[in-house]
């Protein structure tokens, strides 16, 4: 914990930019890693979309988009993990910053408790709305939907609460300065998702049985990432961290002050996945055509999951130095706090610039690593041009969402999370999708890098208010 003298001085009095570095790059490298099994996932997927038995029935594009179009379902999952885990997080580095342990303890506990809770609830709700559900992703397209079944049935009914747990340990881990052990857990899950996926694919089970494979793969991995973090916890006797049931956890204004923290995180990343959602409904029906549909979706489906590179470090830079602003703000080093939330900004910014870059000059041959039809791979590349757009808008925006989080201004956060997805983008993509026709769909994807413009423009002129009021007022 923070009263550890190494995690003190990390937190206190450490350089800025190696502290920053010192807590952000395991979150940075869990969420690479993130990333990195969500495009496992589908290159194994594509690979074993090139089977006969797949091209030769045209179930090709159906495989690839019914477990693409999953994506949005199983992510909401992070957003109930983000609701208590950000929440927790917050609260128990503004507690440890003043000093008052007991009331860390119970944000722990209850951050623990609410998401168990709410994790059960969901997995529920999608078991009793499944079918209803994936014939609206697919466009009731059957063969797809089939697919998008038996994906979210295993990695969101079965692995659900698992999945989630995890996720949630790693922001409460890094909240008492253990963000190496935060992030292995994490890492440990997405890396042996890359080695179970082709094993489960090719080597345990028959290759008609694909997406169960695919989902059983990431299901394992993420108990053995859980696992991890309860070992770990049970041999660090200094964690305050704890799941003990006590009155404690609500009171002293506890669930308010989680909730109304985590709830920005919670909303970001579940609008930003319903979002996802209704454009993968957009494409499935863009078309009259059923078989531009499929590739459509297809290309959609590979795009976003190559764009999130370009959010990985945003959402690890936010995470890794979330702590350490709550911290330093409530223990009256503000000076330190500016330093850090300028200079994880830029850093953030820089690589987003660079994921730009790439994204655009070499989108056609990142589409043809997971895709192999022709319009499917041409979708992909004009889809993905136009998501990697809004990454340097996005990084700025995550940055100043997070340090609000972090000081404890949730409505702003929530503000700010809200115009990034969800007021802005959605209504757009009805609006423009038949509005911007040069290519299927296009116009709907236009809606995300528009989105993400207006969010930044917003941010940072409440950021700017915010530390002009800060240094007035010495709050």
């Amino acid at each position: 914990m923070i009263d550890n003298a190494r995690k003190r001085y990390i937190f206190e009095e450490m350089p800025v930019l190696k502290s920053i570095f010192r807590c952000a790059i395991p979150s940075i490298c869990s969420q690479i890693i993130l990333v990195i099994y969500n495009l496992a996932d589908t290159f194994f997927i594509g690979l074993a979309a090139k089977d006969s038995f797949y091209t030769s029935q045209g179930l090709s594009n159906a495989l690839i988009g019914g477990v693409s179009i999953c994506m949005p379902i199983f992510m909401l999952i992070s957003a109930i993990a983000n609701l208590f885990g950000v929440g927790g997080a917050s609260l128990i580095a503004r507690s440890l910053g003043k000093g008052d342990k007991d009331k860390a303890i119970n944000a722990s506990r209850f951050a623990f408790y609410g998401s168990l809770v709410f994790l059960l609830i969901y997995s529920l709700l999608i078991l009793a709305t499944l079918y209803p559900l994936t014939n609206f992703l697919s466009g009731d397209i059957e063969e797809v939907a089939q697919y998008s079944r038996i994906y979210i049935l295993i990695t969101v009914v079965a692995f659900g609460i698992p999945t989630g747990l995890a996720t949630l340990f790693s922001h409460l881990f890094r909240a008492e300065g253990s963000a190496t052990h935060a992030s292995l857990g994490i890492m440990i899950g997405g890396l042996l998702n890359v080695a179970l996926d082709p094993l489960f694919m090719f080597v345990f089970f028959d290759i008609k049985d694909a997406a169960l494979a695919a989902a059983l793969a990431t299901g394992v991995s993420n108990v053995c990432g859980l696992l991890y973090f309860i070992f770990y916890r049970l041999r660090n006797k200094q964690s305050l961290l704890s799941v003990k049931f006590g009155t404690g956890m609500f009171k002293d204004k506890v669930p308010g002050e989680v909730l109304i923290i985590g709830l920005p995180a919670c909303l970001m990343t579940f609008c930003e996945n319903i979002s996802y959602l209704l454009l993968d409904s957009i494409i499935a029906n863009v078309s009259t055509d059923v078989v531009v549909n499929q590739a459509a979706l297809a290309g959609v489906g590979a795009s976003k999951k190559i764009n999130m590179f370009a959010h990985s470090v945003a959402r690890g830079m936010t995470q890794g130095v979330l702590p350490l602003i709550g911290y330093n703000k409530t223990s009256g080093r503000r000076i330190r706090m500016k330093k850090i939330v300028n200079s994880s900004m830029l850093i953030t910014l820089g690589f987003a610039i660079i994921c730009l870059i790439l994204n655009t000059t070499l989108a056609e041959p990142l589409s043809m690593i997971f895709l192999n039809e022709k319009d499917a791979i041409y979708y992909s590349k004009e889809y993905l041009i136009v998501f990697a757009i809004g990454a340097p808008f996005s990084a700025i925006a995550y940055s100043i969402i997070s340090f609000f989080q972090a000081v404890g201004h949730g409505k702003r956060s929530l503000l700010l999370a809200l115009l990034r997805k969800g007021i802005i983008d959605i209504p757009l993509m009805f609006i423009l999708v038949s509005s911007i026709t040069y290519i299927v769909g296009i116009g709907a994807v236009w809606a995300t890098p528009i989105a993400d413009i207006v969010c930044c423009l917003v941010s940072l002129i409440l950021f700017w208010t915010y530390l002009k009021n800060h240094a007035r007022n010495n709050k």
